[in-house]
């Protein structure tokens, strides 16, 4: 990544007036191609018909580039072809150099695709063969990537020491300014993340000062983008705001309009918190503007986002829905699901603020169904690890017993031996079998109790949630499919709570994600003093909590409700400067609820309860639906009613509870 700088540093006054190399030509593009990848692939094609006699590095840069370029403007297929040219044209001169950079070119090729797994896989096995090479560009390179990847599995204490490493290795005398800034780059970025912001400030510090000794407007972009996600996520938003019009200024100057569209899209998103929604929909228009000279579907997709809520927020409600839903589309195209079920989030609350209750409750499932996905996705992935771990723990016992048993043979054939040879030592040899026996023995069973020790952590880490160490959902639902439904002619009935933390995307853009997590905390504290030791409480995800009580008076359901919304919103939380409050919104009803005396299964249970919770949401916030029963399900059927809940509450099918916190407003009336 420094040879461009080192190579103009050592050129004489005499060297320096002479035409570049074509090697030097390459370098020179290869950093321009960064932030305007457009006029970097014109320029590469000009250089193609040189290629013919130029020595296998100089090609195998062009190739490398090549794919870079193809990259940057969206042609995954062709990236991935030219890398693998890479591959192979190293893999015949047998150059781990060349054979490295291809392989590196293939894992950006392949985590742009969404082949994370493989991309990450591959991006180890470069990293690995980089070290072998005296290359030391490419040594930090792979790695930064190996550190980046680490990050993206989850991985952080791994992930903090590669690219640790990479700073490193990057710093004079061995390394350069250029793999210094990359390096530097990606710590301070991995330091938001694990939200250690004051080693993020220190990193961030670092990478300005040695950005600006390399006199280049696109790498203070790129540092300018790390402050940015600083200042976000530690609650800086004018900070945020200033850097992102310095962001702006620099990719005009450069000319490079995908940078541009990006940083209008992001200026948008950053004056929409701030509720100036005239500013924000010009930014937005502008983003837009933009991204149709660069074609970037991602820029455009964020931008008409914005530019929705912002409509919203003006009042034009119908333009808003309808740029909404442009960006949403391309979202589902990408597969996007993470971003998607963000922007289904933010506007459902954007709609609710306009009073179009009917069109958030709509955003709301749409995220909720999203949300489930990714769980059961997460939770098949986190299934397929642990078999892993045990198959792989399995193996090790098995090979440790081969390896124990073939020393007790070989012992029994020294054995056999001594006794052919030497009788008077047959006794010693007895008593050595023995404590051999022994040892192994003593070395089973030690094994065995460390594997059961293991066997407990696994199981408590597999269904405690790790911010509350609540149950987390996946421990819910196989208690509730072990459990045995039955109705009780005692007075006493089981109870199903869903609770919601209200507005709690503003506690994260106001106080930052740690002031959120806390907030977590306080909520599952708070339900622990509110619910007996007997009853289960449980992370349902987000900020949502779902509580299971076995067993508690029919008449005092209504009552535990008050209980849970006056036991949160009754404490605060002291964060820096800030005293936090939150209320929280339910849904409820007793368990099992039986139409008909049919017992419903637990899931639908759960599905009516959810539809009560955005009742409570929908109505006003800070106050508790419950769902006590059912009536004339003859003109009517469960389906119709779990479709749309308040319309059959309204018609007399459902008998609906409504218990007020603090000073929320007055409820409906029933019907």
């Amino acid at each position: 990544m420094g040879f461009a700088v080192a190579s103009t540093l050592m050129l004489t006054p005499a060297a320096a007036l002479a035409e570049p190399t074509l090697n030097e030509r390459i370098l020179d593009i290869r950093e321009r191609s960064r932030f305007v990848p457009e006029d970097a692939l014109a320029e590469l094609q000009k250089l193609q018909p040189e290629l013919a006699t130029a020595p296998a590095n100089t090609r195998a840069e062009f190739l490398t580039q090549m794919s870079a370029v193809r990259l940057r403007l969206g042609q995954n297929d062709a990236a991935l072809q030219a890398a693998d040219q890479v591959i192979a044209f190293g893999q015949s001169l047998h150059d781990n150099v060349i054979i490295a950079k291809g392989m590196l070119a293939r894992a950006y090729v392949l985590f742009a695709r969404a082949d994370v797994d493989a991309a990450h896989r591959l991006a180890f096995e470069a990293e690995k063969l980089a070290q072998t090479t005296g290359d030391q560009a490419l040594k930090v390179q792979a790695t930064i990537t190996a550190g980046q990847a680490y990050a993206e599995q989850g991985d952080f204490p791994a992930a903090l020491s590669t690219l640790q490493r990479a700073v490193d290795m990057a710093r004079p005398p061995e390394g350069d300014r250029l793999s210094l800034a990359a390096a530097l780059n990606a710590l301070a970025k991995l330091h938001t993340q694990m939200k250690d912001y004051d080693s993020a400030a220190d990193t961030l510090a670092e990478l300005l000062e040695e950005t600006e000794k390399l006199h280049s407007p696109g790498r203070m972009a790129m540092a300018k983008n790390i402050e940015y996600g600083l200042a976000i996520d530690a609650g800086q938003p004018q900070r945020a705001l200033r850097v992102l019009q310095e962001s702006l200024a620099l990719g005009r100057q450069m000319g490079a309009e995908r940078m541009v569209g990006v940083t209008l899209a992001n200026l948008a998103d950053s004056y929409l918190k701030q509720r100036d929604y005239p500013r924000a929909a010009r930014y937005a228009q502008e983003a837009l503007l933009s991204v149709q000279k660069t074609g970037d579907q991602s820029t455009e997709a964020t931008a008409r986002a914005n530019l929705g809520q912002a409509y919203v927020g003006m009042g034009r409600l119908a333009e808003g829905k309808q740029q909404y839903e442009l960006g949403m589309a391309r979202y589902e195209q990408e597969n996007n699901k993470p971003d998607l079920q963000v922007v289904l989030r933010e506007y459902g609350e954007t709609l609710e603020r306009a009073g179009d209750l009917a069109g958030a409750l709509a955003a709301y499932h749409r995220e909720r169904d999203i949300a489930n996905a990714l769980f059961e996705q997460r939770r098949q992935q986190i299934t397929l690890e642990l078999q892993e771990k045990y198959e792989a723990e399995k193996k090790r016992r098995q090979i440790e017993m081969l390896r124990h048993e073939n020393q007790v043979k070989g012992t029994e054939i020294d054995n056999r031996r001594l006794q052919q040879h030497v009788w008077w030592l047959l006794a010693l040899v007895f008593a050595l079998a023995a404590a051999v026996v022994g040892l192994f023995y003593r070395k089973v069973r030690n094994t065995n109790a460390q594997l059961k020790v293991k066997n407990l952590e696994l199981k408590a880490q597999s269904t405690l949630d790790p911010l509350t160490s609540l149950y987390n959902r996946r421990h819910f639902q196989e208690f509730m499919r072990s459990l045995t439904l039955q109705q009780r002619q005692d007075g006493m009935v089981g109870a199903l709570f869903l609770l919601d933390a209200d507005h709690f995307k503003q506690i994260n853009d106001r106080h930052g994600h740690a002031a959120g997590d806390a907030v977590l905390k306080m909520i599952a504290a708070n339900l622990r003093i509110a619910l007996r030791e007997t009853d289960m409480i449980v992370r349902w995800g987000g900020e949502e909590f779902v509580a299971f009580l076995p067993a508690v008076q029919r008449h005092g359901v209504d009552d535990i409700a008050r209980r849970i919304l006056h036991c949160i919103a009754s404490q605060s939380l002291k964060y820096g400067e800030h005293e936090i409050t939150v209320n929280v919104s339910v849904g409820y009803a007793p368990f099992p609820l039986a139409p008909d005396n049919v017992p419903l299964p637990w899931e639908r249970t759960v599905n009516l309860v959810d539809m009560a919770l955005y009742l409570a949401k929908a109505h006003g916030r800070n106050r508790a639906y419950g769902v006590r029963g059912f009536h004339n399900l003859h003109l009517t059927s469960m389906e119709a009613i779990e479709q749309d809940l308040e319309s059959a509450w309204r018609s007399g099918f459902v008998d609906l509870s409504v218990v007020l916190g603090g000073e929320a407003e007055t409820p409906p009336s029933t019907p």
